[in-house]
């Protein structure tokens, strides 16, 4: 049996990622020989930039930027790895 794990990131908790091996896990102790398929997804909202770097193998990367009211902020932006 072949199963496609496809998750959105659960906004401030989890990654797409982290969701998809939780769910895993679960169905896991039903269907132990079954091959799975981890998919990380997004919408384009938050956790994007995540799936998209862990789809890759890329890294993600953390500057300090002046925000629209002037204040400094962390943005976190990535670097796409190898797709093979």
């Amino acid at each position: 049996m072949n199963i496609v794990i496809a998750p959105d990131s659960f906004k401030e908790s989890l990654s797409a990622l982290e969701v998809a091996k939780a769910i895993q896990i679960g169905f896991s102790r039903i269907y132990p020989n079954a091959n799975y398929q981890l998919v990380p997804m997004a919408d384009g909202g938050e956790g994007t930039v995540q799936s998209l770097t862990d789809a890759t193998s890329g890294d993600l990367q953390k500057t300090s930027v002046i925000a629209p009211l002037g204040n400094v902020v962390d943005a976190v932006w990535g670097i796409s790895g190898c797709t093979g």
